[in-house]
């Protein structure tokens, strides 16, 4: 057996990495890169849920009734180790996850980012005081709801678990994650990072495992809250699950993004948003676009973007899909388009990296006249393909994108306010953007999609996530009885 470079992964309960049980069941961690095993993971069982949510009670006792003026220092403090330690968490994240070292640094630029407004909450969660009536004052609070999940997906092993981490421990929370199987190191290197910040054991804790631990996360009595990223079909389920045993449930699935393209597009700002969209951490994002909606006469822009996309090479500015069978899956999609009818202006099936044959890449692929009965046209590809469809009319071009079951983001590359603004207007899109590839909001404003790609209320991230991870508390106060009887008596 080949050398593992991270050794074995257990469960991180109660500020203590565990020994897993002696029948436990363990399975191999493999990088994408050039397919070589770097760790093995322990599957972690109920009864490791049981401990986590245990430790996460007892933590909560004291965690959660301190001011969140001094909870926030710990993050301010986790934000400094973040960019202290962005170099080796970025060599990781390429490591386990297969994206560009670039890649991986943006995403714990990100990490920072979604840090720093956890920073900010004490002035953002205050409550509100009010005579109401003569000697009568009402106040409100936000208080923490106690011990909530996060289940976080392979494809950002750091930001998208950073969308919940500070928010939701900042607030007052303690938390279980369970990460992916596929990507579990990152998290093993948070929690190290958080514990030297000076967050409390049993504060923050990690279950690894597969659909078992989902199940169990959803139905467990002790926790109050799940967030879930990952695919629409499993975002349906853990949404189900979690709220038929009356839990808060906000959970995020899959995309399919349609970018709008005006013939008075400008063609170099065009070509070159939609190329770094639809290639970008390999496609494998929920923001990638993936389906280009032509509207007329646009063959001068799409020449544009071939030649742009014909830039992108794997192995350097392109990074590897996760797994052998995700690109399986991905060439499975192209062929079957082409057998289809649509035609190949760009073919990234069959890479081979030199010196990473054992690695799982996809090329940068372009496929034109696609129609929109084909699975390419509707399904989430997830990995480094556009899909164009053509169209006449920006109505007809609206009417593919709002037939889309998925509602996570649209954008429009036009030179006309108000063709940009009549997209912007009738896009069924939670996220809209204006010649650009990725219309992801910073922060402080929200995340989130509408229709199948989001199940709940809320966003996950910025000042929306607030709502998700607090309760509300009234208090009506009366102390003087000189004050006289009224209705509030």
């Amino acid at each position: 057996m080949q050398p593992l470079h991270y050794g074995t992964v257990t469960n991180y309960i109660g500020g203590q990495w565990t020994n897993a049980a002696t029948d436990a069941r363990y399975i191999n961690v493999e990088s994408p890169l050039d397919g070589r095993v770097i760790a093995q993971l322990v599957m972690g069982t109920a009864k490791d849920l049981d401990a986590a949510v245990a430790a996460a009670h007892a933590a909560f006792q004291h965690w959660g009734k301190v001011p969140v003026k001094e909870r926030v220092q710990v993050f301010f403090r986790y934000k400094y180790l973040l960019e202290k330690h962005i170099d080796g968490l970025s060599r990781l994240i390429q490591t386990e996850n297969g994206k560009t070292y670039d890649e991986a640094k943006a995403e714990i630029e990100k990490a920072i980012e979604l840090t720093e407004f956890a920073c900010s909450l004490p002035q953002l969660v205050q409550g509100e005081v009010m005579e109401v009536s003569r000697g009568v004052e009402c106040r409100t609070e936000k208080v923490p709801l106690g011990v909530v999940a996060s289940i976080v997906p392979f494809n950002f092993p750091a930001m998208v678990p950073n969308w919940t981490i500070p928010n939701a421990l900042a607030l007052g929370n303690c938390m279980i994650i369970k990460p992916s199987e596929t990507v579990p190191l990152t998290l093993v290197r948070i929690a190290a990072l958080l514990k030297e910040a000076g967050l409390p054991d049993g504060v923050f804790n990690i279950v690894n495992g597969d659909r078992e631990i989902v199940e169990a996360i959803c139905s467990h009595p002790g926790i109050e809250a799940v967030s879930f990223v990952g695919s629409t079909k499993v975002a349906k389920l853990v949404y189900q699950q979690s709220t038929a045993h009356l839990k808060r449930c906000l959970a995020l699935g899959g995309a399919k993004n349609h970018l709008l393209v005006m013939p008075d597009a400008n063609p170099a700002m065009t070509a070159g948003n939609i190329t770094a969209s639809m290639s970008g951490c390999a496609g494998q994002r929920c923001m990638a676009a993936s389906a280009m909606v032509a509207v007329g006469e646009t063959d001068h822009i799409i020449a544009r973007l071939v030649e742009e996309a014909s830039k992108i090479v794997p192995g350097k500015n392109l990074g590897a899909v996760i797994s052998s069978q995700a690109k399986q899956r991905i060439e499975g999609y192209i062929t079957e388009a082409e057998q289809q009818g649509a035609k190949i202006l760009l073919d990234g099936r069959n890479v081979v990296v030199a010196g990473h044959e054992g690695g799982y890449y996809v090329g940068p692929t372009v496929v034109d006249f696609v129609t929109a009965d084909m699975a390419l046209a509707k399904e989430e590809i997830f990995g480094p393909v556009l899909a164009i469809l053509r169209c006449n009319t920006v109505d007809e071009a609206l009417a593919i994108e709002n037939a889309s079951p998925y509602g996570n983001a649209a954008s429009v590359f036009t030179q006309s306010g108000g063709v940009a603004r009549y997209v912007a207007e009738k896009a069924s899109a939670g996220m809209v953007g204006v010649n650009i590839g990725v219309p992801v909001p910073r922060e402080p404003f929200s995340f989130g999609g509408w229709n199948d790609s989001r199940f709940g209320v809320g966003d996950i991230t910025g000042k929306s996530s607030i709502e998700f991870w607090t309760k509300l508390k009234k208090t009506t106060v009366k102390w003087n009885p000189e004050a006289g009887v009224n209705w509030m008596s």
